[in-house]
Parts: C-alpha cells; structure tokens; sequence
C-alpha cells in the first residue's frame, strides 16, 4: 500500500492509509476499541484516539507530577505536520 504524500491533510487519507501510517509509526490498534491506538517509545507511551474530526494523543505519565498530557489535532493538518507533533513526544 502507497501513502499519499506526507504532505496531504490527514482528512484526504482513506481510513486504512491512516491505519497503516499508524502501524509504520510502531502503533497497535485495540482489539476491542478499533478507534483507540496505542504506541511505546524509549521515552514516553502515548494512547491515540482517530476521533470524529482529530486524533487526540494521551501520552501517559508524562506531565509534572506523573500525571498525563492530553492533545487533540485537526485532520486539516498534514500527515507529516501530524508525524512532527504526535511522535517527536510530549
């Protein structure tokens, strides 16, 4: 499977092209949650939800005091605006 091009807004991928761009990233989807994602780093670990109109990304204990970082981004953006903001960390 060909991605579009990593500059193409999140909203212009079909539903399995963001799948497989989650998996590359290292993601493993729910087996009971299908919309619920989840990816390790050596770092950090984050839970990703493929909402409505945003993916919103948890990345667990990674705010002062252990507790979590919460952030929502707009499909509008760019896979790779996407890849920068989601996978550089909290």
């Amino acid at each position: 499977m060909v991605l579009p091009p990593s500059d193409t807004p999140l909203y212009n991928h079909p539903l399995p092209d963001i799948e497989q761009w989650l998996r590359l990233q290292g993601c493993q989807q729910d087996e009971t949650d299908l919309h619920r994602w989840h990816v390790k780093n050596e770092t950090w670990e984050a839970d990703l939800w493929l909402e409505v109109d945003s993916l919103t990304v948890r990345y667990l204990g990674a705010g002062e005091g252990g507790r979590d970082i919460q952030r929502s981004f707009k499909y509008s953006l760019s896979r790779q605006d996407l890849d920068e903001a989601v996978f550089s960390g909290p």
